[in-house]
């Protein structure tokens, strides 16, 4: 049943689908399901490589924006410009909120509005504070309608991001969503009343994919999911790997995912001649992944604050890993804590603390009954807070919200 007075919905993306943004993809099919008019909006095309099962449920309609990669020409510019005068009448005026925004974004942004004026959408959504939603503010201006976004991590933290322009997009968004109380602590403390109103939603699961499965019994398997970028500490992993090999411990380690920092943790890998014990799967579809993460005995989180300040925000893997009944160690960066409470729900350990890391492993390992206790602990806390149905119903009512408020004109 579709939400009481929800509008058609444009969801605006940098790349639709990405094979690392589950949880955009949950929550988009958990809007489906609830029967919200929706339609998907991508700046770029999509990755060459794998996707996630799960995109074939996909019945929203997908329009890319995208730019040819030798960029926009001046021409293609205005002759754009000139097609939607008819369209949009507030083009001209819209536009003086375009100053820091470049050719290929206003290009964008110019037909995103066109789109949303002729399919009848009533709010734009955009998932991180960067590209996608400095053109769906524009569009949003430009077609007279209200956009809101979901703040997530790099897009807050790292050290390129531009406070003038995150601190415009927090003022004039008639929604902000962000995935931890951390962020939303983070984003009052540095842009005051500008980021009074940004609400903390959690990323959601589907529960029904992620069945509770008791950790008993399993063999002694660690396992670690993410892109191979320097926040998510996997070059600490291993160097806790060496250490458990060295301690004589049984155990494997399983690395899924991919990334820039492939070759450099390979040769690490085989540096310390563990090679036997540690591998890099690359990327793996979700049902792969579910199926070794609850064949593991620990899932292991060991992120870090990158030297550029950038960091995870809470990572959907570990939410996964503790819904499916795996006993997850973890770091206290940023959102992490919020979830998961040390010999709670899981074990915390320092950042960059291999030994420490290792230590944890090594208990997870040994210890079925705390792997037990840790474990029916995690889910219950997974159920409290991030079921899909229930934190969409609530992004869903927002939207309404902000579908009744007239559109913020702040200009650059």
């Amino acid at each position: 049943m579709r939400t009481p007075q929800a509008p058609r919905v444009g969801y605006v993306l940098k790349r639709y689908p990405r094979f690392s943004e589950t949880f955009i993809l949950t929550e988009i099919l958990a809007h489906q399901d609830a029967g919200l008019g929706l339609e998907i909006f991508s700046l770029r095309d999509p990755e060459d490589g794998p996707v996630q099962d799960e995109v074939a449920r996909v019945t929203a309609p997908v329009e890319y924006l995208s730019v040819p990669p030798e960029g926009l020409k001046a021409s293609e510019l205005w002759q754009g410009l000139n097609q939607a005068r008819a369209e949009l009448p507030a083009l001209w005026v819209g536009l003086e909120a375009a100053c820091e925004a470049d050719a290929r974004e206003v290009h964008q942004a110019v037909r995103l509005a066109r789109r949303v004026r002729q399919h009848g959408i009533g709010h734009l959504h955009a998932h991180f504070a960067t590209s996608a939603t400095t053109v769906a503010r524009l569009a949003a201006r430009l077609a007279g309608i209200s956009y809101s976004f979901t703040a997530h991590a790099k897009d807050i933290f790292h050290e390129d991001v531009d406070p003038a322009d995150l601190g415009s997009k927090l003022t004039d968004a008639a929604a902000v969503v962000t995935v931890s109380d951390f962020n939303r602590e983070f984003l009052r403390i540095r842009y005051g009343s500008a980021a009074a109103g940004v609400r903390r939603l959690y990323n959601g699961l589907d529960l029904r994919l992620f069945r509770f499965a008791t950790p008993a019994a399993r063999r002694p398997l660690v396992v670690a999911v993410g892109r191979l970028v320097e926040k998510k500490g996997f070059s600490h992993l291993i160097d806790a790997c060496r250490v458990l090999a060295q301690r004589g411990v049984d155990f494997e380690c399983r690395i899924v995912g991919g990334g820039p920092l492939a070759e450099q943790l390979a040769a690490q890998i085989a540096g310390l001649g563990i090679e036997a014990r540690v591998r890099l799967l690359g990327p793996r579809p979700q049902r792969e992944v579910v199926a070794l993460v609850q064949e593991a005995a620990v899932f292991a989180a060991p992120c870090v604050v990158g030297e550029d300040g950038n960091r995870d925000g809470l990572p959907t893997v570990l939410l996964e890993a503790m819904a499916l009944g795996t006993p997850c160690v973890a770091t206290d960066v940023t959102g992490i804590p919020e979830i998961l409470a040390d010999r709670g729900t899981g074990l915390m350990v320092p950042q960059r603390d291999a030994s420490s890391l290792a230590d944890a492993l090594e208990r997870l390992l040994a210890d079925g009954v705390l792997r037990v206790g840790l474990a029916r602990r995690a889910r219950l806390r997974i159920e409290q807070d991030f079921d899909i149905r229930r934190n969409a119903s609530a992004l869903r009512a927002l939207f309404a919200e902000a579908a009744r408020v007239e559109p913020a004109r702040e200009a650059c």
